[in-house]
């Protein structure tokens, strides 16, 4: 680990001569480029020179308390030294080992977030609203820009589906492990006899792609403009501003409405199309190292159930880590963090133990 990490110092000394040449910085392509992985490596880097400088420490120590004869005040300053260095070092490496795995590449990228009612009809409409307006209200929280892309309201309030763009740096990092099946169990309002019905919306993550990763041929889209419409199909624009397009080699279909521009439609509907053919390139890509995606939490196949909201015991439960949160409203008005951290501290240590199988 120590060679790699001189390794590591090395390259992001070069990096940064590179980032500091008029010629690189001429490019604005390369050099956006050069910034991003040097960004990256920062935070290795100063904990690895940490790491050096408490080595010295502690080997100075050692070598004072070897050589013998000294008073006891003095002794014991350089013993607490030692103690102390020593502490800060197995710290160090701990934290190092983190830095050191492999980052998903996506992390800091935009992401497109599409939400679907599944079982239980318009209970599901309702509870997709919710999940909606959760992320929402998580986004805004953190600074981050959300737009909405596509929607189906439903006459009740709810959404049969919604699509929506959230843009800000890590934001996939965080909305990755929202990925799959979530189960929400409450007594509708429709419910006469006090019974609890289940029911369940899907939520999947996608991280925006760029141009330049999936270049789609022209010749292979079908495009189609139709008239955007509100709940109950009640028409809320008289012009053809709605777009839906489908990638005929795929077959995947993407719409996108907005009351103003078929334009703006057409630009956000090839944005969400390049992030569907780029997550199909990436679980090609997962499939062939499925051994290691089963062993971390990762973002989760789609159809797995990864979250109960129980609403009559006021509990949220997460699957796959088996915590449960008991903050029900709190949770559900967008302060998600402590059950994202715990579910990317559990990402992180699949992937250490992995690491060292």
């Amino acid at each position: 680990m120590l060679n790699k990490l001189k390794q590591t110092e090395e390259h992001y000394i070069e990096l940064e001569k590179r980032t500091a040449d008029p010629d690189i910085m001429s490019d604005q392509k390369e050099y956006a480029k050069l910034m991003k992985e040097y960004k990256t490596l920062i935070p290795i880097v100063a904990a690895y020179r940490e790491y050096l400088k408490q080595e010295q420490q502690f080997n100075d120590a050692k070598e004072t308390l070897d050589t013998g004869g000294l008073d006891k005040d003095f002794r014991e300053l350089v013993q607490a030294e030692y103690d102390e260095s020593k502490e800060t070092i197995e710290k160090l490496l701990d934290e190092l080992k983190i830095l050191l795995l492999p980052k998903d590449e996506n992390d800091d990228r935009n992401v497109i977030i599409e939400i679907r009612g599944g079982a239980g009809g318009e209970e599901a409409a309702l509870f997709a609203n919710s999940l909606y307006r959760m992320y929402t209200m998580y986004a805004e929280s953190r600074r981050w820009k959300v737009e909405e892309l596509n929607s189906n309201p439903t006459g009740l309030g709810g959404y049969k589906e919604v699509s929506f763009m959230v843009s800000g740096d890590g934001a996939y990092s965080r909305f990755k492990y929202e990925s799959g099946v979530h189960r929400v169990q409450r007594v509708p309002e429709t419910e006469s006899q006090g019974r609890v019905h289940t029911s369940t919306v899907t939520v999947a993550v996608l991280p925006e792609a760029d141009e330049v990763e999936i270049e789609i041929n022209p010749s292979e889209l079908k495009i189609d403009v139709f008239r955007a419409s509100g709940a109950g199909g009640q028409h809320i624009n008289k012009t053809e501003s709605a777009v839906r397009i489908t990638h005929l080699p795929t077959g995947v279909v993407v719409e996108c409405q907005d009351e103003r521009s078929q334009h703006k439609n057409k630009d956000r509907a090839m944005t969400v199309l390049r992030s569907k053919l780029y997550e199909a390139k990436l679980e090609a890509h997962n499939a062939e190292i499925a051994g290691e995606r089963r062993s971390q939490v990762g973002t989760g196949d789609r159809a797995e159930k990864i979250r109960t909201y129980n609403y009559p015991q006021q509990r949220i439960t997460d699957h796959r880590i088996k915590m449960d949160v008991f903050k029900f409203d709190n949770f559900l008005d967008g302060n998600l963090d402590e059950l994202i951290d715990a579910l990317a501290t559990a990402d992180r240590a699949a992937k250490l133990s992995g690491e060292a199988s």
